[in-house]
């Protein structure tokens, strides 16, 4: 292997930032290093703790804030991974608040705020900053492994291959609050391949069909590659050809179907007691880990409600029925997968697990049950495998193609059609240009930007909405409009209409002043005294990019993130 150096010179550190741990490596000598935190795991909670008041007041994260979990729960967050980027009314943003202790509530722009109670004051979140405070813990553990710090570093960060451009944008968000110079997003199971590929692949020199199948904490994504390790590691191609995928399937939902059996079985409610569900979830995590291994297992919990002890076994046979639709879920997006990229089950080289949750025997055996026998490789740590790749791309130069996982396009009729401007998977960057006409005379109107797969914008999600203003009154059919959409290396999207009557006129943007990054940088650290806390709870957060449309200016830090960008002057319709 050649390549010693990151893309910059400097420390080269890629971070998993999952839904119920974070892991960080780092690349040096020429190999990757997943690294220890100073509880001496290499794998973190990614966990958030507000608790004391006055001098004894202090904000924990990783295994010290959920070793007080159950003294702390409303001011313990957990699982922000699930809230990023999302709306407050967001059907799994609000099937979410009815499982979790700690308070969530409608924030501006109708984004979900976490809300805490902290040194006697109640204090408002959002989860890009709750995240941040996670990926600096990440940031702290390299650092004191590598006796640097890493502000000036190259660093990769991982997201689900279904999240959202808003998610993407507020993951960037996070990094950028946190102190770290993201330079590039890339999906998890992407990651993974990487790792495979340049670790543990078999020696060839021919390309391999591979297969991810990562089942994280609480999301699932499944990609296929084309993978070519080439004879150095700077000469490899990965290319991805398909992704399919669920931002909110995981261990964590596996964990709730069996509290909310023993629950709803139990000898008495215990609904409203978020202390014994929070116990009862606890236990039921940990008899899933145990019937990994075992047949059958023992849930116990000491006075859980009423003074009352409770006791049950639970059968790995148990476990499976009442998982029976996720694990199915899992598997029809795989199938997905294989369809979208005209690949047979049996051209497939190897099948990678990835994410703890793959470590569940009925995972495995639907798998292999799937692929006539194949056997499953396994050879690559599921924990720590997208963190080892996300240091690799961090370091090394080479080529990496993703795809887009769900098409883009607009809504251009009153009747809700889609059109469609970028066809799922495909490759990214990318940029394609469509051409449209008004509809009725003198017509204004919005342009509204959807992802999806139905016909029906109705049923695909809102990316945004743009109102358009200066728009010449017209005839049906005489204003002609180029539409542009662009997407990044990170899955970022940006869409400018033109008119063609305008072209080469100057175009007008509207500015929107950012609060600057050392201000949401502040709040993640925990730097600042009252006053400076107070003022960054009145803050405007709409700066931190959401699924609506961001107006930036003509001067963009590199902290500034574009979701949509429009020109005033230009026009589009409904």
């Amino acid at each position: 292997m050649a390549a010693s150096n990151s893309k910059c010179g400097g420390p080269a550190v890629g971070i998993d930032l999952g839904t119920t741990y974070s892991c960080v490596a780092v690349w040096r000598h020429d190999r990757g290093e997943v690294i220890a935190n100073d509880q001496g795991s290499r794998l973190t909670p990614s966990c958030v703790a507000f608790a004391g008041d006055g001098d004894g007041a202090e904000r924990l994260v990783g295994d010290a804030a959920v070793n007080q979990a159950a003294l702390n729960l409303t001011n313990t967050i957990f699982e922000v991974k699930r809230l990023i980027g999302r709306r407050f009314s967001d059907e799994s943003v609000q099937e979410g608040i009815k499982l979790w202790p700690f308070k969530v509530v409608e924030g501006r722009e109708g984004r979900p705020t976490i809300v805490v109670r902290h040194d006697g004051d109640e204090r408002q979140f959002v989860p890009e900053e709750i995240s941040a405070m996670a990926l600096a813990k990440m940031r702290e553990t390299a650092e004191v492994y590598l006796g640097k710090t890493v502000k000036n570093a190259v660093v990769t960060v991982t997201v689900p291959v279904y999240f959202s451009n808003s998610q993407r944008q507020a993951t960037i968000d996070a990094g950028a609050i946190a102190g770290l110079n993201v330079m590039r997003i890339i999906s998890e199971p992407t990651a993974a391949a990487l790792a495979y590929g340049l670790e543990k692949m078999p020696v060839t020199n021919r390309a391999r069909t591979v297969l991810v199948f990562d089942l994280g904490g609480g999301t699932f994504n499944v990609s296929l590659l084309n993978v070519d390790p080439g004879v150095d590691i700077d000469m490899g191609v990965f290319e991805v050809k398909a992704t399919a995928g669920d931002t909110h399937l995981g261990g964590a939902d596996f964990d709730n179907e069996l509290r909310e059996f023993i629950r709803k079985h139990g000898s008495s409610d215990i609904k409203s007691n978020q202390k014994a569900l929070r116990r009862l979830r606890t236990a039921c995590e940990r008899a899933k880990r145990m019937l990994s291994s075992m047949a059958e297992t023992t849930i116990e919990v000491d006075s859980l409600h009423q003074g009352i002890d409770f006791c049950i076994t639970i059968t790995r046979s148990r476990f499976e029925e009442l998982n029976n639709h996720l694990f199915a879920r899992c598997m029809e997006a795989m199938e997905s997968c294989l369809r979208d990229a005209k690949v047979d089950k049996n051209s497939v080289h190897d099948v990678v697990l990835v994410g703890g949750s793959t470590r569940i025997p009925k995972v495995q055996g639907m798998l292999r049950e799937f692929f006539d026998g194949k056997e499953l490789c396994r050879s690559i740590n599921p924990d720590e495998a997208v963190a080892y790749g996300a240091a690799i791309h961090a370091a090394v130069d080479m080529i990496l193609r993703e795809v887009t996982p769900l098409s883009l396009g607009i809504r251009t009729d009153g009747n809700h059609t889609m059109s469609v401007v970028i066809p799922k998977n495909t490759g990214i960057p990318t940029k394609k240009v469509k051409n449209y006409t008004t509809l009725y005379d003198n017509q204004t109107g919005v342009l509204f930007a959807y992802k999806g797969e139905s016909a029906s914008t109705k049923d695909n999600n809102l990316l945004g909405e743009v109102e358009l203003s200066g728009i010449r009154p017209a005839p049906r059919g005489a204003a002609s409009l180029d539409v542009t959409f662009d997407i990044d290396a990170n899955g970022v999207l940006n869409v400018s209409p033109e008119d063609r009557a305008h072209r080469g006129e100057e175009q007008h943007q509207h500015h929107q002043p950012q609060r600057p990054p050392e201000q949401r940088r502040n709040r993640a650290h925990g730097s600042g005294g009252p006053e400076a806390q107070d003022e960054a709870n009145q803050v405007n957060r709409s700066s931190i990019c959401d699924n609506a449309i961001t107006h930036i200016g003509s001067t963009i830090t590199q902290q500034s993130i574009i979701i949509l960008q429009y020109w005033l002057g230009s026009c589009l319709w409904p």
